[in-house]
């Protein structure tokens, strides 16, 4: 037997093989609810605002965030979460670059880029 007639069958056989694969793009994204551990959902969105509300407010969503997939502990959660609303007391107050720069004292504590 020549080994043209034994390669032709299983070219054949794998081209046929290869139709019928699915088409169609990559799966779908999972939805949030089923998201990966660890990865920020994409129905995430950075509070907006100007001030030292602003930064209260986007720094606090940051840190519910990484409670949420699990890169802090909730007693570090809670520790930041009352320097924040210390923050946003003085803010409140009109203490803008008080509590701003709180909140730069925070980030640097705990880790978080200025």
């Amino acid at each position: 037997m020549r080994a043209s007639t034994i390669l032709v069958p299983a070219f054949a056989a794998l081209l046929l093989s290869a139709c019928q694969t699915p088409s169609g793009g990559p799966p779908p994204a999972p939805p949030p609810s089923q998201a990966a551990p660890g990865v920020t959902p994409n129905t995430f969105r950075m509070p907006s605002g100007s001030g030292c509300s602003g930064e209260v407010e986007r720094f606090q969503a940051v840190i519910d965030n990484d409670l949420a997939t699990g890169h802090t502990t909730k007693g570090v959660h809670d520790r930041v979460s009352g320097e924040i609303s210390r923050a946003r007391s003085a803010c409140a107050a009109g203490n803008d670059a008080g509590a701003t720069g709180q909140i730069r004292a925070t980030k640097a504590k705990f880790g978080y880029p200025g």
